[in-house]
């Protein structure tokens, strides 16, 4: 399952981190966004599949609607940009007391040959696509087996870690920060949607900056 549905964005993130953060979209940034699509669609598509195999549902992994959600989500967004930013911060230091110098993130604006809006539309269905299969079902997965809570949030963060290496070294390691405070919520409080709206507000407000 984890495989098949994260394969894609693994290889990507190491192919960017190789060769540049520009280099795969601007191929064909239409079919690149398109593939981008599918590829999160279908595997929300399988994830139901494999649940429903076992008589399980979106809802046993913590997805459900409400309004109460969607407002602790906020307060989610707010912790995980902080720790996000606290580690980023430690990390440039660390950085300048080392190499003299500060660290210079890649730039993601040559990426931005498509409009604002399929970026945006992208940014709300990512959320879904990583917390749902990344947390919820992997932690959930994890957990179950081992019986290991810690583990099933080492593992999470780590498995989403290795696929933003495409921000370069320091910038997967700060976003682990930010992974961690959503592994943390959801093993405490099973509930995936304040995380998945955190999640989408961090894309969206990156998205925009970038624009």
């Amino acid at each position: 399952m984890l495989l098949v549905t994260l394969g894609r964005p693994l290889l990507y993130s190491l192919y960017t981190l190789k060769n540049g953060p520009t280099a795969p979209a601007q191929t064909a940034p239409g079919a690149w966004w398109l593939s981008s699509f599918l590829n999160e669609i279908t595997a929300l598509i399988l994830l139901v599949y494999v649940l429903s195999r076992r008589g399980l549902r979106l809802s046993d992994l913590g997805l459900r609607w409400s309004l109460k959600d969607v407002g602790v989500g906020l307060p989610v967004y707010g912790l995980s940009y902080g720790a996000y930013f606290i580690g980023y911060t430690v990390l440039q230091y660390l950085h300048f007391g080392v190499y003299g110098s500060w660290a210079h993130p890649p730039t993601f604006s040559g990426n931005l040959t498509h409009p604002l809006a399929v970026a945006i539309l992208f940014s709300l269905l990512n959320p879904f696509f990583e917390e749902l299969i990344v947390r919820a079902y992997l932690m959930s997965e994890v957990s179950e087996l081992t019986g290991s809570l810690d583990l099933a949030v080492a593992l999470s963060v780590i498995i989403q870690y290795s696929y933003h290496l495409y921000y370069g070294w320091m910038g997967a390691i700060s976003m682990s920060f930010m992974f961690l405070v959503f592994a943390l919520y959801y093993a405490l409080s099973r509930r995936i949607l304040p995380v998945i709206v955190a999640h989408a507000l961090l894309d969206i407000i990156g998205v925009i900056c970038y624009a």
